[in-house]
């Protein structure tokens, strides 16, 4: 299975739309995410189809 390293790269601050809020606090960086944080996790569908919800916000990089 594939790692993928997900840094934060904006803020939360200004998206009102609550499932992107989830959705980051569900990856693991919490609702009070800070800037250029990782988290490293296995490329699964369903990490694959959260970070297309939040790709705005997130940068991926393959391990």
């Amino acid at each position: 299975m594939a790692r993928v390293r997900i840094t934060q790269i904006k803020s939360l601050i200004g998206y009102s739309n609550k499932q992107q809020k989830c959705t980051m606090t569900a990856l693991g960086f919490g609702h009070h995410g800070k800037i250029n944080r990782s988290i490293e996790h296995n490329l699964t569908p369903e990490i694959q189809g959260m970070i297309n919800r939040i790709n705005h916000l997130v940068t991926i990089e393959k391990l």
